[in-house]
């Protein structure tokens, strides 16, 4: 495809089916003239079976595609995977491209990678002495406090909870923590 062709490109959101996304991906990217971006966050979870790496869609059930919508629109919207574009009535809205471009560059500042790990973003759960928390799971759910310490390499931390009537410290799992949202940089 040429340059000049490529200026009839925008990026538009895709419907994938649920859960799906990554394979709406792959299927999308053997087509020519076709360009996508799925960002998945990449993030450590507790489990029954203990802590695991889970990968899901930043956006569920949806993609980016970057192609020209007259030349292409049919063949998007038929791949595996896909189950339509988004749609306003009759109009496919373009995405704006600073939007996708800014996102991009968050996701390629943290790993630097390429090709479809490059979508992928890691999540780190942070958490510093000082904050307030609230235990989510386990025998002390519910419970509010404050983190006195971070123990890194157990992924633990000591808070200090007000437990009957008394200040307590008490040692718990980084994953069992509802967190404060931290506003953005």
């Amino acid at each position: 495809m040429s340059c000049d062709a490529e200026t009839d490109w925008l990026w538009y959101c895709v419907k994938t089916q649920t859960k799906r996304e990554h394979i709406a991906a792959e299927h999308l990217r053997t087509l020519e003239g076709v360009e996508v971006f799925c960002p998945r966050l990449r993030y450590r979870k507790a489990t029954r079976r203990g802590k695991i790496w889970w990968v899901e869609a930043l956006f569920p059930g949806y993609l980016l595609a970057r192609f020209d919508l007259v030349e292409s629109e049919r063949a998007v919207t038929y791949t595996q995977g896909v189950r339509g574009l988004v749609r306003f009535g009759r109009e496919v809205p373009p995405v704006p491209e600073g939007f996708v471009a800014a996102l991009r560059h968050e996701v390629a500042q943290q790993d630097g990678e390429t090709g479809a790990e490059a979508d992928t973003l890691t999540v780190q759960t942070s958490v510093a002495a000082g904050e307030d928390i609230e235990v989510a799971t386990g025998p002390l759910s519910g419970f509010q406090g404050q983190v006195v310490e971070v123990l890194p390499g157990k992924e633990r931390v000591k808070v200090l909870l007000d437990f009957l009537g008394q200040p307590q410290v008490v040692e718990v799992d980084l994953f069992s923590l509802l967190l404060p949202r931290k506003p953005l940089p």
